[in-house]
């Protein structure tokens, strides 16, 4: 990933599903898509170190689920439609599910079958998100965020690619 175009101070913890205390010290901010496979690889692999940060009061996640338009991605905005902003706790829950569950709904066939599976599978409903949606977009635009997963720790900009050993040294040297 080339992050020499990308402008970290555009990106801001405003917008997101906040998961853990906002008096944290550490803000990790997370640009994904639930249809990513990369964005699966960096979830699944930071998320056990990250929630023993924020169980600790040391880190706050802010996860911007970013709408794509490119084909491979648009089944995630779906499902992005379907996370409860209000409810971190549960929307975590349920990005969870998704993510250990990415081949079953996204061979769905179409954008309908993956809301139903939303609904049916999971019990959820369409929340009232768009606003937020669109500030993402927007957000990611301005900071020039064009691929996912983008984190930032601060001006530190990685992908999936880092490992839990650098996440951690990120997290301790500024904790």
């Amino acid at each position: 990933m080339d992050i020499n175009t990308i402008k970290a101070e555009k990106v801001n913890t405003a917008i997101g599903i906040k998961i853990g205390s906002e008096n944290a010290p550490v803000k990790v901010i997370e640009f994904i898509n639930l249809k990513c496979p990369y964005c699966k690889m960096w979830y699944e692999g930071s998320k056990d170190l990250l929630a023993e940060y924020v169980l600790a009061g040391k880190v706050q996640r802010i996860i911007k689920h970013f709408d794509k338009e490119k084909p491979s991605l648009k089944k995630g905005n779906v499902l992005h439609r379907y996370l409860d902003y209000t409810n971190p706790e549960k929307a975590l829950e349920e990005i969870d599910y998704f993510f250990a569950h990415q081949d079953e709904w996204g061979s769905l066939g179409d954008f309908d079958a993956i809301a139903e599976y939303a609904e049916e599978k999971r019990g959820l409903s369409l929340q009232s998100n768009e606003l937020e949606a669109q500030d993402i977009i927007k957000e990611a635009n301005e900071a020039k965020v064009v691929f996912v997963p983008t984190v930032f720790i601060e001006k530190e900009i990685f992908d999936e690619h880092i490992t839990p050993q650098e996440l951690k040294d990120l997290i301790e040297a500024r904790i």
